[in-house]
Order: structure tokens, then sequence, then C-alpha cells
């Protein structure tokens, strides 16, 4: 390319320069580029030179100069360029993404589940267009789907006696806890068998990863409660059955802990609700106060999330030879959560947010 020269008066120079920096903040980085350029070419140098920087060609930068001259710093912010118009319009989109939500069988296919050929099959049949079906999921990511596992749940849900668990109790309890100085203390129980658990994980493709395996069918139970205000974490391990007893003598062992009046929050397991159980939190009513949750309300337990965390850093795709090696690996996890609070306060999203908007 023949050479071009290019002068910069100082406040020309001063207004291209504040112009890249807006493209680097902005994240502009074809306007940044451009900036770059007039002011190389500006500074004397070559023009093979810049493109060779900027792995540009030489006639990139001889129509930015020239976009330069005539349009002046404006020209260096180029509009997105249009591309090809989509197949399907905004409504139609919108319509797609309902009929995706509304699900298959809606849509008279027979499985539940979608599929791309499906989706393919779909928009053809009600909008007369043809897409790929390799670019069936880079369209659903567009409208804002994501391929995911669904997860179950219960239709014995009762919506009104959640919704007032929400709006009512959890108001109560959080009233409850300031005039007697109580800790809030959801309670649950894991479980963490010898036998192993698996995961997904990243892998060569087509080399599933594999785990040893003692097949023995034993477990470690774990009672487990956390506090609402300060994080603290109260665990107790469980080698033998869980019945009514034990979580007696867990909760007997927290009493013993702390000066606080605690306010329990269970779900309805058995050994929760036993006449035993109703005995003595009777007899231990100037140290406890019970709520039960909502029936099958599992994702208003706070510490159903921590037992997940616990598996995933300890105990997923590991080989546990011996009952003690699965003890002692589980015992240092849960000591390592109780020494990080934070991590348990970052559990309690749902309720802060009640909290914070009340």
């Amino acid at each position: 390319m023949i050479g071009i020269r290019l002068s910069l008066f100082a406040e020309t120079r001063a207004a291209v320069r504040e112009a890249m920096n807006t493209a680097r903040v902005t994240g502009n980085l074809r306007a940044h580029n451009r900036c770059r350029a007039i002011l190389a070419i500006g500074d004397g140098l070559s023009i093979s030179g810049v493109a060779a920087v900027l792995g540009v060609s030489e006639e990139s930068i001889g129509d930015w100069i020239t976009q330069f001259m005539s349009g002046g710093i404006n020209s260096l912010f180029p509009k997105k360029s249009p591309g090809r118009p989509p197949k399907l319009s905004k409504m139609q989109r919108k319509e797609l993404a309902q009929a995706i939500k509304a699900g298959p069988e809606k849509a008279g296919f027979l499985g539940a589940c979608w599929r791309s050929p499906m989706i393919q099959d779909l928009i053809f049949k009600r909008f007369g267009q043809f897409y790929c079906v390799h670019y069936i999921s880079q369209l659903l990511r567009n409208l804002g789907f994501s391929y995911q596992k669904a997860r179950f749940t219960s239709d014995h849900h009762d919506p009104e006696k959640r919704k007032e668990w929400l709006r009512c109790t959890w108001t109560q309890i959080l009233k409850l806890a300031k005039e007697k100085n109580a800790l809030i203390l959801f309670g649950d129980e894991a479980s963490f068998p010898q036998w192993g658990t698996l995961t997904y994980t990243w892998a060569p493709r087509g080399e599933q990863p594999t785990v040893p395996t003692c097949g023995i069918r034993k477990s470690y139970k774990v009672f487990g409660l956390i506090d609402y205000f300060s994080g603290r974490f109260f665990a107790k391990g469980h080698v033998e059955r869980i019945n009514s007893g034990s979580y007696e003598a867990f909760l007997s062992d927290v009493i013993k802990t702390t000066d606080h009046h605690l306010i329990i929050i269970q779900d309805g397991a058995r050994y929760h609700t036993s006449k035993a159980m109703a005995s003595f939190f009777a007899a231990n009513a100037d140290r406890l106060t019970v709520f039960q949750l909502p029936s099958y309300s599992p994702d208003y337990n706070p510490i159903e999330k921590l037992w997940k965390e616990i598996k995933k850093e300890g105990v997923h795709l590991h080989y546990f030879p011996t009952f003690e090696s699965l003890l002692s690996k589980v015992d240092t996890i849960l000591e390592a959560f109780k020494m990080t609070p934070a991590k348990v306060l970052s559990l309690f999203g749902l309720y802060q947010e009640l909290q914070a908007a009340a």
C-alpha cells in the first residue's frame, strides 16, 4: 500500500486519545483499535507496522484513516453490523418461548422432555422456518433457556401453608427471638454412605470416570443445626439408626453449649414429632421453642444446602475402603464448616431477603 502521512493537531490528538480511553472502559475493542491506529499513524509509524501490531490488513488501516479524515472522531466508533435478519420475528420468538415453557405435550408431542429435533419440528410446523438442528441450542440460549436436569417437587405441597409460613410464622419467630435473645436454629439430619456417592465431573470424551466402591451398605448419620444470626454450626455424628432417643441426646448436648434460648425449626420426621420428643420439648420449654416447617418444604430449610456443600467438598467421588475412613473424612469437613460461619450465613438468602424487605 502507498504510504499515507497523517498530521494531527494537539487538540485533535487529545480528542482521539480521550475517545480511545472511552472505548477501553466500555469494552469497545473495534473503536479502541481504530483510535490506536490513528494515533500511531499520526506519530509517523508505517501502515504495515501498525497493521502487524493490531492484527488487521493494511487496507483496513487505510479505510480507517479515510473515514477519520472525512467523518472525524465519530467514524472511529463503528455501528453494529446488522448481520443477517432473523428468520423469526420478535412476536414469533416470544410465541416459541411460551410454547417451550408449556411443555412438549401441549405442543402435540408424546414425550415430556424437549429435544432439539422436536423444537426444530415445532418451528417448521408453526412458523414455516427451517433451522439446522445444531443451531437450535444457540437459539434457545438467545431466548433465555438452558439445558438443565429436572427436579422433583411433591404434589403434596400446600401453597397456602407455605405462604403463611413465610408471611406469618417467620415474622413470629423473629419477634420471639428478639424477645428471648434466642438463637434461631434450622435443623436436619444427613446420611453419608460408605459405598460412595457420584456426581458430574470433567473427563476426557468417551472415558467415563470410575470410582472404586466397597459395596458395604453402611452409612454415617449426622445431626445438624445452623444459627440464623451467627452462622454457628452444631453437629454430632451417629453410627446407629436415628431415632427419638438419639435426637434427644443431640439437642441435650446443644443446650449445654449455650445459655441462649433455642428456637428449633425442624421438619416432620417421625423422630422429631414422636411422643417422646413432645415430652422432651415440654420438659425443656424454658430453653426450647419448636416450630415445624410446612410439609414437603426442604427448600425452606437452609441446612439442606449445607449438607449438599459438605457432600460436594468431601464425599462425592471418594473411595472409602473402611467405615473409619468415611468417619474421619466427614468429621474433618464438619469441623471445617464450623470454622467458617460466613459460609453458613450465605445459605440463609431466602430469609435474609424477607427480613430486608420487612
